[in-house]
């Protein structure tokens, strides 16, 4: 059973299932596999898959996944045998819990860094909506009389309220 990637969003595409598009100018090799009619639509459309948002291959190009590191080339497999080693698949057991502590920070410190601004950013538009939309907090008659608070009054409210 062969599962192939859909040509538009990378998911898996089942036997059976799909789409294949052949294209008509004689080359056998170039068929695109297409797993459902959104991406069939979006793909006739002759979109960027990498500038639709819902896509595996937009994740990377936006900084959305890690891409470069060096602890996803441990998993690849080679397509050549190789000769087995005791010793050899031995340290390898013992590297794959450090390998994967690893993996676990280095993806911890990468969502830290995309998320770095983003509180601010939220109060800057929560700040924004509140002075558009002042006049459905306030009555009509508070907005045009300002209130004066002296320093003191608050520093008493503030303690009343500890």
């Amino acid at each position: 059973m062969r599962l192939e990637k859909c040509w538009f969003c990378s998911s898996t595409v089942y036997p059976e299932h799909g789409i294949q598009f052949v294209r008509n100018d004689a080359k056998v090799n170039l068929y695109f596999p297409i797993c459902r009619s959104k991406c069939h639509k979006n793909f006739k459309m002759k979109r960027n898959p990498r500038k639709v948002k819902w896509t595996k291959a937009y994740r990377p190009v936006y900084g959305k996944d890690m891409t470069q590191d060096s602890t996803f080339e441990f998993e690849r497999k080679p397509n050549r045998p190789e000769r087995y080693d005791r010793n050899l698949a031995k340290n390898v057991l013992k590297a794959i819990p450090k390998i994967e502590k690893i993996r676990v920070t280095r993806e911890e410190r990468h969502h830290k860094n995309r998320m770095k601004g983003k509180k601010e950013k939220i109060q800057k538009e929560a700040a924004k909506e509140l002075e558009q939309g002042i006049s459905l907090v306030k009555a009509p008659l508070a907005q045009k009389i300002k209130v004066s608070v002296s320093q003191r009054q608050s520093e008493d409210n503030d303690a009343m309220e500890d």
